[in-house]
């Protein structure tokens, strides 16, 4: 007979998942005022200026907005694989080689006349491609090889951003780009406008969208199912002749796919072409929001505009507290540390436990 315990197993289980990362939150706080007040700055105005520049006008929530587009896409980019038990931390070299790509299949593109609506199109699926198959390779070295996917994700990284600079600087440079070398820019009619009555471009419905979707694919599937059963126990999913490999290839490559359409975005809707800011850290910081939302792509999307709204208040706390612009990436370095630490706290804390006795499934 079914246990009655379950849907409470489940309730405290979720209770749990939201308890942790907001206590973590809490702490890195306190840790993070404890260094504003070492270097005698205020905690109360930098947090108020936070909250000002994140959410306190209609500008501010909607350049949170525009600033959270690529952080989705980047924390979907490491949530699914490590649904699977792997720790990819490469999409910010996907991120770059699929924005490099997409805007050098745009100079043809472009130059031929190619309508608008086509040319986005052929740019977002190569940059997907692109992300796809650079991630995707480190999934098949951690399978076929038994190379340290972590490893080989980072350093694949590295190589993305070298091969970008490579053709940024020399083959596919702009020669009207003589302080910061660039591809030929697409121009304005080939930029990806806003969403209609805000100033968020596309990228941001299109996270969402993509948030929903990966989803629906990790929690109401069969290849979710199956991805997770993989990740939980490698040996028993094989043993129950699922293929372990192709999961783990799909899940990368899903994750490239992620990063890619980020980089498309970046030159489509914000750039306008290739150059090094394209390297903004974006993957690396997607890294902080997976785990803050416990790889679930929902929460990802709120977790990523709580960071978005941080990146967008930089400016403001700069000109107003005297303060570095980078200061923010301080409070997210500690956030990370103190996520990573309290990551040990879940099945420990007593009272998120179900009965003794009780069904624990």
């Amino acid at each position: 007979m079914p246990s009655t315990h379950t849907p409470n197993v489940r309730m405290l289980k979720f209770a749990e998942a939201l308890f942790v990362p907001l206590v973590a939150l809490l702490v890195s706080a306190v840790l993070f005022s404890l260094f504003l007040l070492i270097i005698g700055k205020s905690p109360v105005d930098f947090f108020s200026l936070v909250w000002t520049g994140g959410f306190g006008s209609s500008f501010s929530i909607q350049q949170s907005l525009q600033r959270s587009a690529p952080l989705i896409l980047a924390g979907l980019a490491f949530a699914i694989p490590a649904r699977i038990g792997l720790t990819i931390i490469g999409a910010e070299g996907a991120l770059v080689l699929g924005g490099f790509a997409a805007a050098a299949i745009a100079i043809p593109l472009v130059t031929f006349g190619i309508p608008a609506p086509l040319t986005w199109l052929l740019m977002a699926l190569i940059a997907m491609v692109t992300g796809g198959v650079w991630i995707g390779l480190a999934g098949w070295l951690r399978h076929y090889r038994g190379v340290n996917e972590t490893i080989s994700s980072l350093l694949l990284s590295y190589i993305a951003i070298a091969i970008m600079n490579f053709f940024v600087e020399g083959a596919l440079r702009d020669p009207a780009s003589a302080n910061k070398p660039s591809t030929m820019p697409i121009g304005d009619a080939y930029r990806i406008g806003s969403i209609p009555g805000t100033d968020v471009h596309w990228g941001f419905a299109a996270g969402i969208v993509l948030a929903i979707a990966l989803y629906i694919l990790m929690s109401r599937t069969t290849f979710g199912f199956a991805a997770r059963m993989t990740g939980g126990n490698v040996r028993a999913a094989q043993a129950q002749g699922l293929p372990v490999g192709l999961l783990i290839v799909s899940c990368c490559v899903i994750a490239g796919c992620c990063a890619g359409l980020a980089g498309f975005f970046e030159v489509a809707a914000i750039h306008g072409q290739a150059n090094a800011s394209l390297v903004a850290g974006y993957g690396f910081t997607g890294i902080l929001i997976a785990f803050l939302a416990r790889h679930n792509p929902l929460a990802v999307v709120p977790v990523a505009i709580l960071f978005g709204a941080i990146a967008a208040a930089g400016g403001l706390v700069q000109r107003r507290m005297g303060m570095p612009d980078a200061t923010v990436l301080v409070l997210q370095g500690i956030i990370f540390v103190v996520l990573l630490t309290s990551d040990t706290l879940y099945g420990r804390l007593k009272f998120f436990q179900p009965p003794v006795g009780g069904d624990r499934t």
